[in-house]
């Protein structure tokens, strides 16, 4: 199984995160403990941050062979920071991704973080980190493709993603700025509105940007996959069909659109049924796996991939085939030189 959708706590940014004044932050708690704070609670420094050990010896016991490492977002700040902070500690975390990748070659391939603030400075990252052993794509919000004008201050990130055959990531989250989350924590049922409500209506949006317009049709050599079914898209599109054929019956029906896009998708966090949704609207190949990179979410992910009434073939391209395709055309790609290093 290849997992595409597997965050990442990066430990060398704890001097960076001692620093800080506001979440994330580590601080002393009132036992004198260190702590990273973060919006959703406290964790001890020993629970706070990845070790490459633990989770290689998660994947081997939960059949993953390679994980596509991303920030988890919490440590997103890093790229809303400005550029003179940002840049830097985006640096740091891309070329400690990149010798976790050549360290365990075969196991590990990463997505670059971006800083943001700059999307020029973002696009010259994203080509330097490119060069990187293991570095495969960038990891970049939802929020930029939340309609065609906001897609528009994107396109230096898929020129670069473009050239190089690369990925681009696109998960749930906000453009440096934004207010997020968009239900303060005293809202009832705020994690239910914030992590489910808000992240699904988002990513919808951005795959009716992605897959209803012609955004990306200078862009045919670069990867765009989202996260969670890229939304509501699945249960959604019936109504959308239905609506074009009473108010622009000469439109082709955007389920055709949907259908034809070259935009991929994960089935993280969804259960069998979504992922039966998913394969009669996207197709089997244009589905991959995704977990979080945590134990609970890969149990979760096995289990609702093995329960979907689909085909042991479509099966197999959802947790395999279609991943192992996609990276290859990164390697092929690549420049001699980054291949043989």
């Amino acid at each position: 199984m290849i997992d595409m959708h597997a965050h990442w706590r990066p430990a060398e940014l704890i001097d960076a995160l001692r620093a800080r004044a506001r979440e994330p932050r580590i601080v002393r708690n009132e036992d004198g403990v260190e702590v990273l704070k973060t919006r959703i609670g406290e964790e001890p420094l020993s629970r706070a941050f990845d070790d490459v050990d633990f989770h290689l010896k998660r994947m081997d016991r939960q059949g993953v062979t390679t994980s596509v490492l991303s920030l988890l977002g919490s440590f997103c700040w890093i790229e809303s920071q400005p550029l003179d902070v940002s840049l830097p500690l985006c640096r740091l975390v891309n070329d400690s991704l990149s010798k976790i990748c050549q360290k365990h070659a075969g196991r590990f391939t990463a997505h670059a973080a971006l800083p943001l603030v700059d999307i020029s400075a973002a696009a010259a990252e994203l080509e330097r980190a490119l060069g990187l052993p293991g570095i495969v794509g960038a990891q970049i919000p939802a929020n930029g493709f939340l309609t065609g004008k906001h897609a528009e201050k994107m396109r230096p990130l898929l020129e670069v993603a473009n050239r190089h055959h690369a990925f681009l990531f696109i998960h749930h989250g906000p453009l440096p700025g934004d207010p997020f989350p968009r239900n303060a924590s005293d809202t009832d049922n705020a994690r239910r509105r914030n992590g489910t409500l808000d992240m699904q209506a988002s990513l919808s949006s951005a795959m009716l940007t992605l897959c209803l317009t012609d955004f990306l049709k200078p862009y045919p050599d670069a990867m765009i996959y989202l996260h969670n079914l890229g939304g509501n898209i699945p249960y959604e599109v019936e109504r959308m069909d239905h609506r074009c054929l009473l108010d622009t019956p000469k439109e082709e029906l955007p389920s055709a659109r949907f259908r034809r896009a070259k935009v991929y998708v994960d089935c993280n966090s969804f259960g069998p049924r979504a992922i039966e949704a998913g394969v009669h609207l996207y197709g089997a190949e244009r589905i991959v796996c995704g977990t979080d990179g945590t134990e609970f979410g890969c149990d979760w992910t096995i289990k609702a991939v093995a329960d979907a009434q689909i085909s042991e073939d479509a099966r197999e391209q959802i947790l395999h085939r279609n991943a192992s395709a996609m990276l290859a055309q990164v390697v092929k790609a690549a420049p001699r030189e980054k291949v043989a290093a």
